[in-house]
């Protein structure tokens, strides 16, 4: 009970420093990385994610850019960004609450299309204007890349390889690898893309409608959204064939599922071990 009350106390600090006051709180699946919580108070219903601001520098307020940068392509209903700020211990991320719902009989084509709209938002890079994370692990966006298999060579593999390296595990051939993925990868426009959007990752609005939450964006190939959809399920076949009906992917897009798995796998493996260095190993020598 006391460690309830003072959990209580401190997100009533949290919230007092944006002129709100706790009503009533409880917590939210989050995670590892944040302790996400419900919260209510007189001026409504919010949610609120907190982290150890020394751990993860900049986490909130990147998750807040990319959100917005969602939410300006008006094609998925996206969480207001209330506010974020820092404590003296702690840093937090105040969002819209989004009330639950069903799917509408139109989810899974609607998910698709819209997806396809958000892809067609386009720029002049690959990467972005600023870093984020990817999981709990910073994700470097930076460079003037006009190559989507530099891009994704240098700022997706290559640091995830040498994490993996530096904790243990060994890598064959990775040269030969990197040389013969550079004549698969399709040459399109960078797309901005979600960048972690996994079944996890969305929810189900009042209206039915798909709702994006905890973006990992950048402008890359949006063949990596497809990739992270398939890797752990939960989407039906239906939102793939309405995408490509509504922005039709390069001719053997599904061979090159794998490729782009590998980035996602590696995070994995890098986050949670061992448990991922087969899938991992098995996608670098099919390259090799």
């Amino acid at each position: 009970m006391r460690a309830l009350r003072e959990k209580s106390e401190f997100i009533s600090k949290i919230l007092q420093q944006e002129n709100l006051k706790l009503l009533n709180q409880k917590p939210l699946h989050g995670g590892d990385i944040n302790e996400v919580f419900f919260v209510e108070t007189h001026q409504g219903k919010f949610v609120l994610k907190i982290n150890q601001a020394n751990q993860f520098p900049g986490m909130f307020e990147a998750e807040a850019q990319g959100l917005q940068l969602l939410k300006n392509t008006n094609t998925f209903k996206i969480p207001e960004v209330i506010n974020f700020g820092e404590t003296e211990s702690h840093a937090y991320l105040l969002l819209e609450y989004i009330t639950p719902g069903n799917r509408s009989p139109e989810f899974d084509k609607n998910f698709g299309v819209s997806l396809a709209k958000l892809h067609q938002n386009t720029a002049l890079y690959f990467g972005l204007d600023h870093d984020n994370y990817s999981g709990s692990l910073p994700q470097k966006n930076d460079g003037n890349f006009t190559n989507a298999s530099e891009f994704y060579i240098e700022k997706r593999l290559i640091p995830q390889l040498q994490l993996a390296t530096k904790k243990g595990f060994t890598f064959q051939n990775l040269d030969t690898f990197f040389k013969n993925i550079q004549n698969e990868i399709p040459h399109e426009p960078p797309a901005l893309i979600h960048g972690d959007l996994w079944n996890g990752n969305y929810l189900v609005d009042i209206k039915g409608d798909p709702c994006l939450i905890d973006p990992a964006v950048c402008f890359a190939s949006r063949e990596m959204d497809l990739a992270m959809m398939q890797l752990f399920g939960g989407f039906d076949d239906e939102v793939f064939h309405a995408y490509n009906e509504a922005f039709p992917l390069e001719k053997n897009w599904k061979s090159r599922t794998g490729l782009w798995q590998l980035y996602y796998l590696l995070v994995h493996l890098n986050l949670f071990g061992s448990g991922y260095y087969n899938s991992v190993n098995t996608i670098l020598k099919t390259y090799s």
